[in-house]
């Protein structure tokens, strides 16, 4: 039977970690796209198709790969025309991940158990449809209902924070902004003068020279704090390292504020001494406030010039890079150990390959705290089954798997929950491989403090949220 209790659980060992020690645990998701004002206008949906197709760049792809018209995937299409093109498209998803995502939302949700299918897709939109039109389907409500404790959204440090405020007074679960200072450290892209403009005004600060700019995040850093952020978080993607002296970098920032083009003229290396100034001071200013870090490494973003021109980024044209990382992680690293100023760090890579280098290299900078140095879970392409299992091995024979903050969503879909629960379910399957091999003990309640750590306690302990 598809999608049964025990889906994935390949042993009675996985059987008995889940059922008693994961599945009930709640969730922090510290890193997710949602939108704070979404949540909390708390409007409900107009059908599943917005709440399952508008931005899910990941069903896109796939709705491409099957042929669909892209009037059906981002444009103008009608709802359950859309619909149906998915449906459609999940009928020849078997193996992919979405197929379990899919019908596990269907089930966890609106309790639905039929598969999704072309000859279905009309029963199940209008069944799901009729439920999202009541006050349990709310944004707030379906959070509520998944057990979500804390989320941390992705935020500009020239945001507002204006929804955060507002949200205070949610007292069923916690809404806390992450710091993602992306547009402040991409010196390169043609509204880079523009940003720093909107920088210098939330920040308070005339912005002329590279201090200019530090002195500017950090001030935002402080803002952030005092709402409850904990986290900041970098799409890092190329890793460069390269030294500069103050001199160097006031005129990189003097280049690039200079005129609308100036940033183009700026060089590789020059580019290379920018981003990495920036993230050594917003390093400094994470460890003086025991934040953690989130280097997101290794997308190769936009690779369809006219498509991102038609629609935009983040519409399912992204993939793995592959170029080198370890050595200018290791330059940067060092360079900020010998300042003592590495806050804690959790490292993402969208390319497998880079799971062993990432984890040793993580070993050499261990100290101060439990696990101050995490290997991030299964990201993006690599959150499949497969992928979860090789992220948690190479953690385990690397380093202190135990010791682990587990799953996050990445996502904006208000649906996405039950990837926790897939999560929870490869965990338990390898652990109770673990146990049937005999290479960890077998007794549950070893193995289920392990779990219920990995499911909820670590992460709130470690973010300290």
């Amino acid at each position: 039977m598809l999608l049964n209790d025990d889906f994935l659980l390949s042993t009675e060992m996985a059987k008995k970690l889940f059922h008693n020690h994961a599945q009930a645990m709640p969730i922090i998701d510290f890193h997710c796209h949602l939108n704070p004002q979404e949540i909390y206008e708390d409007r409900r949906f107009a059908s599943i198709t917005e709440v399952w197709l508008a931005g899910d760049h990941y069903k896109w792809r796939l709705m491409r790969a099957n042929g669909v018209d892209e009037r059906l995937i981002t444009g103008d299409g009608d709802d359950f025309d859309k619909f149906y093109a998915w449906a459609g498209t999940i009928e020849k998803a078997l193996g992919n991940p979405l197929y379990v995502w899919t019908h596990l939302e269907l089930r966890r949700f609106f309790n639905i158990t039929e598969v999704l299918s072309r000859e279905t897709a009309r029963d199940i939109y209008d069944r799901a449809n009729a439920l999202l039109a009541t006050p349990a389907f709310s944004r707030r409500s379906l959070i509520r209902g998944s057990s979500v404790k804390i989320i941390c959204t992705t935020d500009d440090p020239a945001d507002d924070l204006k929804y955060h405020k507002l949200l205070k007074s949610e007292e069923s679960f916690k809404v806390l902004p992450a710091f993602r200072p992306d547009k402040a450290m991409n010196v390169r892209d043609a509204s880079f003068a523009e940003y720093i403009a909107r920088l210098s005004t939330a920040a308070g600060v005339a912005i002329t020279t590279f201090g200019d700019i530090t002195d500017a995040l950090r001030r935002r850093i402080d803002y952030f704090h005092s709402l409850g952020g904990r986290l900041s978080d970098h799409a890092l993607d190329v890793v460069v390292y390269a030294e500069a002296t103050p001199a160097e970098l006031d005129a990189i920032v003097a280049t690039a504020l200079g005129s609308a083009a100036g940033n183009q003229a700026l060089t590789e290396h020059q580019v290379a001494q920018y981003r990495t100034a920036v993230l050594k001071a917003l390093m400094r200013a994470y460890h003086a406030k025991n934040w953690t870090m989130q280097l997101h490494l290794h997308a190769l973003r936009n690779v369809n010039t006219p498509m991102l021109t038609k629609l935009g980024p983040d519409t399912g044209y992204d993939s793995i890079n592959d170029r080198s990382i370890a050595e200018p992680l290791a330059r940067l690293f060092d360079s900020m150990e010998i300042e003592d100023a590495i806050p804690r760090t959790m490292l993402y890579s969208l390319n497998p390959n880079d799971y062993l280098p990432l984890v040793t290299l993580m070993g050499g900078y261990q100290k101060d705290t439990v696990q101050k140095f995490q290997l991030g879970s299964a990201w993006w392409h690599n959150d499949t089954r497969s992928g979860m299992r090789q992220q948690l091995s190479t953690f385990a024979e690397e380093s202190l798997l135990s010791n682990f903050v587990g799953m996050l969503t990445d996502s904006r879909s208000f649906l996405s929950y039950p990837r926790h629960e897939y999560f929870r379910r490869v965990l338990c399957e390898l652990v109770g491989e673990w146990s049937e091999l005999g290479e960890v003990p077998d007794d549950e309640l070893v193995l289920g403090q392990m779990i219920e750590d990995i499911c909820f306690n670590n992460a709130d302990t470690y973010f300290g949220l």
